[in-house]
């Protein structure tokens, strides 16, 4: 991908999408893909607010059916299906198990029903069978859980993701369709002409440069920013957003085979405790938010409350603080509604403004794809396409198999895998690169598989503009211990010429 800022602000677009998470990415993608001329900018990387914060799940929300929403259950787990046949390479089935207790808020027979819903709404779209499990053979399967008071317990499928990776092959994708997209461009206000908005007056962040970007409609898609932006643009809106704050933290080592969802005593929610790049991510928490929407971090409370439930679940795994790897925050931007913040709908809204202006709200990662066509289809007819087809970056058969690419590059097949797991099909244009310079074929650290290639094809195809862009998202090392620090400064150097 080519940054280029010169482009953007002298031409003028059929549309311009502000805002880089996975809303915006899969709108300017579908928005290319259907011929019109698109421009997409964020003020931060893309994916680096909300869509790298997640709990890395795409699913159908099965604690959403206890507010009975079968409607946007159902349309979510069609939704994880095409995904996943999609992208197999970013999203993989992974089976849940949830533990039932003497005393849990949610008795044996309301779990086995919510499950057997489930599963029905998944129809043929399902990833696998569920299962019913006694104490005893809940404890064979999984041996670090709490024998004391456990009953059984039911397992069903739902699929993980690497949520970063997920929305950079969208804005790849974008791309591809000749859509202009730059990262750390902020838009600073809207340009207006007889009312009605005409473009946005933007800031380059990486050179200073202010400039206009045109365009015949401008698509928000802000996230936690929605509110803030264009206040007086979003005056008279019939919607508004409520952020609420979910906390994640990554412990090291792994605590289960299976995912595991624990109900929780203090507060009646469910979070999860979930295998992750060898470790384990255990989250998520669910609070009301009204801090500073550049700066949102785990608490000590927040810490706390996860450790401690964790704790009760498997008493014997010796959970303590010192083994967190890493904690993030993220918000959730919910269409405003009373109520506890896990009862609030996950549905989501379009809402076109007075001014022209259409704003993204609510919504779940899970459902992207349908809530960017439903943002065009406000103003756009788009062409039909198969019922299952949704093509990403990396979809599609290699032109080469696994035990080829072994032969040619000369590379262990673990590490051609562990490549696929990250670019799918593209990944023998990371491997090329290292035709021209075998160094590159070289591991940055003993931390992780990750080879210098991987950090070349970061910058100069993926459009990383410095190392957080690379660690946090290109390579997601952020999620694994390293001792030495290896991988960083190799990272660093790279930017510095």
């Amino acid at each position: 991908m080519i940054r280029d800022i010169s482009h953007i602000s002298r031409h003028k677009f059929d549309i311009l999408v502000v805002g880089g998470g996975i809303n915006g990415a899969a709108i300017a993608y579908l928005g290319a893909e259907n011929g019109l001329s698109v421009a997409l900018i964020d003020k931060g990387d893309f994916a680096s607010g909300t869509s790298s914060k997640s709990s890395k799940l795409l699913h159908g929300g099965i604690r959403y059916l206890e507010n009975l929403e079968f409607g946007l259950v159902a349309e979510s787990l069609k939704e994880r299906y095409i995904q996943y046949k999609n992208a197999p390479h970013l999203i993989q089935p992974m089976p849940f198990i949830i533990p039932i207790y003497t005393g849990d808020p949610r008795s044996a027979w309301m779990v086995n029903a919510g499950v057997s819903i489930y599963e029905f709404l998944s129809g043929s779209k399902k990833l696998g069978e569920r299962q019913k499990f006694s104490a005893q053979e809940l404890l064979q399967k999984e041996p670090g859980l709490n024998p004391e008071g456990l009953k059984g317990g039911v397992l069903y499928y739902d699929a993980q993701m690497d949520d970063a990776r997920l929305c950079l092959e969208n804005i790849l994708m974008a791309d591809l369709r000749s859509a202009k997209v730059a990262n750390y461009v902020e838009a600073l206000s809207l340009v207006k002409e007889n009312k009605k908005t005409a473009g946005v007056v933007a800031k380059d962040l990486l050179t200073g440069q202010i400039f206009e970007i045109r365009a015949k409609r401008v698509i928000c898609a802000l996230g936690p920013w929605t509110e803030k932006l264009f206040k007086e643009d979003r005056k008279y809106s019939k919607q508004h957003v409520r952020m609420t704050k979910g906390v994640h933290l990554v412990y090291k080592d792994s605590l289960s085979k299976n995912a595991i969802v624990i109900q929780t005593k203090s507060d009646r929610r469910i979070f999860f405790v979930i295998p992750w790049m060898g470790h384990t991510l255990i989250g998520t928490t669910d609070t009301d938010y009204q801090g500073s929407l550049d700066r949102v971090v785990c608490e000590a409370d927040d810490l706390q409350y996860l450790l401690n439930e964790t704790k009760r679940i498997f008493p014997n795994s010796h959970i303590e603080q010192k083994n967190v790897i890493t904690t993030f925050a993220g918000l959730r931007p919910l269409v405003h509604a009373e109520g506890h913040p896990s009862k609030v709908s996950r549905k989501h809204e379009i809402e076109t403004v007075a001014s022209g202006v259409i704003y993204v709200m609510g919504g779940k990662y899970t459902t992207y794809r349908k809530i960017a066509e439903d943002s065009l289809k406000k103003f756009f007819y788009l062409k039909a396409r198969l019922p299952l087809e949704y093509p990403l970056y990396g979809s599609g058969t290699p032109s080469q198999s696994f035990s080829e690419a072994v032969v040619k590059f000369g590379i262990s097949e673990e590490k051609v895998h562990y490549l696929w797991g990250k670019y799918g099909a593209r990944y023998l244009d990371v491997l090329e690169m290292t035709r021209e310079d075998v160094s590159l074929k070289n591991e940055i650290c003993e931390c992780s598989p990750a080879i210098k290639a991987q950090v070349k094809y970061s910058i100069d195809v993926e459009m990383a503009q410095n190392p957080d862009d690379i660690i946090n998202r290109r390579l997601g090392l952020v999620y694994i211990p390293c001792s030495s620090g290896k991988c960083k400064e190799y990272i660093r150097k790279c930017f510095q010429g």
